[in-house]
């Protein structure tokens, strides 16, 4: 089956070389960073050889061999980057089994084909081997999608694809589940950070590498009547007491290990040793109490 397009993948990394060119917006990412410091700490084992699979800067791979947790990291950048390999994140150059560690911060969201991807990087690791990622999540500028949608609706009588569509979270555990991982492990954080205004939003976008780059985008630019109008309805519904305006960013947080025998399986039916009323300290058929009653 062929992958449907929704993102202009050449776009998406033009969009990236411009926005480290004028200088990236790094604050999403330095907060990943610093969380995916803190899952790493909790792992006791070190790695030999890890990958960093597209993270927009070497930010995290910086991280990584500062860590004291890896040997050796290799970084597949999306753009031209000294001492990394160019390389797209749904088509990795490595042969398979290579790596004990792979990582990916904020980058996956804007592939077309994430089984796939994911199936990538779970082949190029070795058995039991560690994946971590971070990638934006369905949540992500609700507020602006919201506004633009009914400011295009208003002013031009329809609406356009404006805002990539990012993933959800009940999906990111089927799929990493589907690409072959074991232990699968999901969890979201929601960072709000506020703007004097929608353009002060839109600029950190564009510092990010984060505008329109659909593939089915409507080539022609936003009308400035649209764009106004979307500015006030979003100050309108969403904006503060202060008259600042809130931008919600959803990371969804993916991990999984590549299979081996050392790993902990669930036990089959009827396999139990210790019967639940012994484990609960009642007799049998005694009836239990639910939560919230006393």
């Amino acid at each position: 089956m062929t992958t449907p397009l929704v993102f202009d993948r050449p776009l998406v990394r033009r969009r990236l070389a411009r926005a480290l060119e004028q200088g990236y917006a790094d604050f999403l990412l330095v907060r990943a960073v610093e969380d995916l410091e803190e899952r790493l700490s909790t792992v006791l084992r070190s790695f030999a050889l890890a990958l960093d699979v597209g993270t927009p800067t070497s930010i995290a791979a910086d991280a990584l061999r500062r860590s004291g947790h890896v040997e050796t990291v290799v970084r597949l950048s999306p753009v031209p980057e000294r001492g990394s390999i160019l390389g797209d994140e749904e088509r990795l150059p490595f042969s398979g089994e290579r790596f004990d560690l792979a990582v990916s911060l904020l980058a996956l969201h804007g592939v077309n084909d994430l089984p796939g991807s994911l199936i990538q990087i779970r082949r190029a690791l070795k058995a039991d081997g560690l994946f971590i990622g971070a990638l934006l999540g369905g949540s992500t500028l609700t507020e602006l999608r919201q506004s633009l949608t009914q400011a295009e609706a208003e002013v031009e009588g329809g609406v356009s694809p404006r805002v990539a569509p990012f993933a959800d979270l009940r999906d990111i555990g089927g799929l990493l589940q589907r690409a072959g991982f074991a232990l699968p492990v999901t969890d979201t954080d929601t960072v709000r950070v506020r703007y004097a205004n929608a353009f002060a939003l839109m600029r950190d976008l564009r510092r990010m590498g984060l505008t329109n780059a659909l593939h089915d985008r409507r080539k022609t630019p936003m009308r400035r009547a649209t764009l106004m109008r979307a500015a006030e309805i979003y100050a309108e519904r969403f904006g503060d007491a202060d008259g600042r305006i809130p931008a919600t960013f959803e990371i969804v947080w993916l991990s999984g290990w590549t299979p081996h025998e050392s790993q902990q399986k669930p036990l089959r039916p009827g396999s139990a040793k210790t019967r639940l009323a012994d484990a609960l300290g009642v007799k049998e058929g005694a009836p239990t109490r639910r939560l919230g009653e006393k």
